[in-house]
């Protein structure tokens, strides 16, 4: 079952009944000329269980501890997002795996050479992908991203993912006056810097589930980041992101700022169809399968990560 991204952009009352989420609008809590009857009619109630990522975008929301402990137990995550409405914090379970200490054992005890095999197959994958959308979106000439992507070795020594990176993003918005893709740059840096927010987490909820350390990454070493394999897993799964939020931008969109209805369309990640195995699958449960696939490696089942093919 595809699990349910929930966006609250407006002050609301978030509380638990029965294993069920209950949503409650302060304006009708509050009315005393409103019958009670009419109070309980205006509920909403979410299963639990059904909600896979819940993003809190107000600072008027009003959520219980039960309901926190709810969502984490069922292994959802929470997304806090700072006065831009830019996601900025990230909740996640503690225990994700029933075997979550052997897990930690083969992650921590994985080799150099094993863990830039498995970088060299990452790159690999994303900058294929990255190929594969920029000629879907601009019908540009992609042999070099195919031959630089043949050529990763192990490790990415010659690190050719920022070569693929400076071909791939002068393509992809040449039409747009002075983009260069930075974190504070024009948009619609904007859209994919919310983007990859979504996908992060959703990587980092896949992870978790799997029983593996977010922090622990393959490739990216920052003692300030809190979710380094999440960052190194989700890039083959970025040109996904990228492509829809193209789509956005040439659909005519106002993407100068990232208004309600953009976040509607981005918060669309988790449930984008991808092919993954020669199968459709959503994103979500794509990315299930590839952090499944990278715990399998570390413990020698495996010798290559299952990543979606664009």
């Amino acid at each position: 079952m595809i699990k349910k991204t929930l966006y609250f952009g407006n002050p609301v009352y978030l509380s638990l009944r029965n294993a069920q989420l209950v949503i409650k609008l302060p304006e009708v809590v509050k009315n005393e000329s409103l019958p009670d009857t009419f109070k309980q009619q205006s509920e909403i109630m979410k299963p639990i269980e059904d909600i896979g990522i819940v993003v809190l975008d107000n600072k008027q929301i009003t959520i219980t501890s039960g309901v926190l402990e709810a969502l984490l137990e069922n292994n959802s995550a929470v997304i806090t997002c700072d006065s831009r409405s830019m996601p900025v914090g990230l909740m996640l379970p503690l225990y994700g795996n029933t075997t979550q200490n052997e897990r930690f054992r083969y992650q921590l005890n994985a080799s150099v050479p094993l863990k830039k095999q498995l970088w060299q197959q990452t790159i690999r994958m994303k900058i294929n992908n990255q190929a594969s959308v920029l000629q879907a979106c601009k019908n540009e000439e992609v042999k070099c991203m195919r031959v630089w992507a043949d050529n990763v070795k192990s490790g990415d020594p010659e690190n050719l993912e920022a070569r693929a990176a400076a071909y791939y993003w002068k393509g992809m918005f040449a039409d747009i006056d002075g983009f260069t893709r930075e974190r504070e740059g024009v948009p619609p840096n904007n859209l994919l810097n919310y983007g990859y927010a979504i996908l992060r987490a959703v990587v980092a909820r896949a992870l978790v589930i799997s029983g593996l350390l977010p922090t622990l990454g393959i490739h990216h070493h920052n003692r300030y980041n809190a979710y380094c394999l999440a960052d190194d897993i989700m890039e083959p799964y970025r040109p996904y992101v990228d492509e829809l939020v193209f789509g956005i931008v040439h659909n005519g969109a106002n993407y100068g700022e990232l208004s309600k209805e953009l976040k509607v369309q981005l918060l669309e990640i988790p449930t984008l169809e991808v092919k993954i195995g020669g199968k459709r699958s959503p994103l979500m449960v794509a990315v299930s399968q590839t952090t499944a696939s990278l715990y399998k490696c570390f413990s020698g089942e495996l010798r290559h990560i299952i990543y979606p093919e664009r």
